[in-house]
């Protein structure tokens, strides 16, 4: 692939709301050009806003990079089809994995290249290094963190895959592991927070696209970080210009902070 060459991008979960999404923004860029759009096995052949569903394997050979807003277990079948194919290299977005869908994802990560991001907006980014940062100078004998996420009544996981990467920013800033501080849902007489907790709310209803706030409370103050997204476009600009990115990169498992590049060695 040179430099003047259209990037082929293909996008799996093509018949969800942000593959659709995705697709449009992809058709509307200079610099690529929409080559596959893949879903569900048993989908293979039939329409999608004009453009056959192609089978996996042929999304594999028509792409330079699929962007996938699948499911975790779609993520997980493509990175795994991927690795065995040996590309293209991926844009993983779809958020709720489990550890074990993790680890199959950075196993398959050692023979392609992918982007994976619990968030691929820019302001959500910024975000999370400004939580790091708070978190570091706002030690836990003073300040509880609570991470308050809303979205729409479809999302289907809680907390957000957003609300976990600030979750992880906030405890990488204290230098601790999320899993060891973390207090999800609450219901009952459950005591008072524990030392140096961070905490999840979470509110699902109506259409809401993605509201995320960082609250640290200390007796006497309260600062808030907060990130509001109005369209889901964004997310899906985000996702391809990390496909841009990732098109031409040597295997291994990248984020958002090496795509704008906030890393050192980006």
């Amino acid at each position: 692939m040179t430099s003047a060459a259209l990037v082929r991008i293909g996008v799996s979960g093509a018949l969800g709301r942000m593959g659709r999404v995705t697709a449009n923004v992809v058709k509307a860029r200079q610099d690529a050009v929409l080559a596959a759009l893949t879903d569900r096995p048993d989908m293979a052949g039939q329409d999608c806003d004009g453009a056959k569903l192609l089978s996996l394997d042929e999304a594999l050979s028509a792409s330079d990079v699929i962007v996938d807003f699948s499911t975790p277990a779609g993520s997980v079948a493509l990175a795994r089809a991927a690795a065995a194919h040996g590309g293209p290299a991926l844009v993983i977005a779809s958020t709720g994995a489990s550890d074990e869908d993790a680890r199959a994802i950075e196993a398959a990560a050692e023979k392609v290249a992918m982007v994976r991001s619990g968030n691929f907006s820019l302001g959500v980014n910024l975000l999370a290094g400004l939580v790091a940062r708070a978190a570091n100078i706002l030690g836990p004998e003073d300040w509880d963190i609570e991470i308050v996420e809303a979205h729409h009544r479809r999302k289907v996981d809680a907390p957000s895959g957003t609300a976990l990467m600030l979750g992880e920013a906030a405890a990488e800033g204290r230098g601790v592991k999320l899993r060891a501080v973390e207090e999800r849902a609450r219901d009952g007489v459950t005591g008072p927070r524990g030392p140096a907790a961070i905490g999840f709310s979470v509110l699902r209803g109506g259409g809401i696209v993605g509201e995320h706030s960082v609250v640290f409370a200390a007796e006497d103050e309260i600062i808030t970080l907060a990130h509001s997204a109005r369209d889901r476009a964004l997310f899906a600009r985000g996702a391809v210009a990390a496909a841009l990115w990732v098109a031409d990169k040597p295997p291994g498992l990248y984020d958002m902070m090496d795509v704008l590049g906030f890393k050192a060695d980006a």
